[in-house]
């Protein structure tokens, strides 16, 4: 994971807090840290082979078993890019899964209870053979 500051706003570190949740909960196969990272109101959409993919967070919960992948040691994931502006955020996150690497949007909120994602969109591009 790369922690290097990519911006100079004091809220940078609790920004990643939901970011590195998100990416946790991957590597632990953890539903309870997806949902820790996530508004309850949560969407995340897609465009893969063709349809749009839209899921609520109770949908995208049901993937995670606690089960790690087999080859999680050789997985990566990043945040990429950061743009924060008072209580609103954006991220770009990668993650490098085996023969597909993932590109996640995020938007982020302040909210009571920390910095939260409000909605994901992502891209998964197959590795070139």
């Amino acid at each position: 994971m790369h922690t290097e500051h990519l911006t100079t706003h004091p809220e940078e570190a609790a920004v990643r807090i939901p970011l590195e949740l998100y990416m946790r909960g991957h590597a632990e196969d953890s539903a309870a840290h997806m949902r820790a990272a996530f508004l309850p109101t949560a969407r995340l959409e897609s465009v893969r082979e063709g349809p749009l993919t839209s899921w609520d967070l109770d949908f995208y919960c049901q993937r995670f078993k606690n089960q790690p992948a087999a080859d999680e040691a050789q997985r990566r994931r990043y945040v990429e890019s950061l743009d924060i502006v008072a209580t609103a955020a954006m991220a770009k996150v990668i993650l490098e899964h085996g023969a597909v690497t993932f590109t996640d949007y995020f938007v982020l909120l302040k909210t009571e209870q920390g910095w939260k994602i409000a909605n994901k969109v992502f891209h998964a591009q197959p590795k070139a053979q």
